[in-house]
């Protein structure tokens, strides 16, 4: 379960982080819905890439 500072709480989040080379890959999934965004930078921004994730679902979990 994801918790943002906001006190909005999308629920159930999966988050999975994939490297190629010098860039990282991170995907969030909403379980109930099943609707998926990613975010890919550099390896080195591992925390900033799963903030943007996050919020990038928390985006389009509202305009359903």
């Amino acid at each position: 379960m994801v918790h943002s500072p906001d006190g909005s709480d999308p629920g159930e989040v999966i988050v999975e982080f994939v490297r190629n080379g010098a860039y990282l890959k991170c995907s969030a999934v909403h379980v109930a819905s099943g609707i998926e965004v990613s975010a890919v930078g550099p390896v080195t921004e591992r925390h900033g890439l799963e903030r943007i994730a996050l919020a990038k679902l928390k985006r389009a979990l509202a305009a359903r």
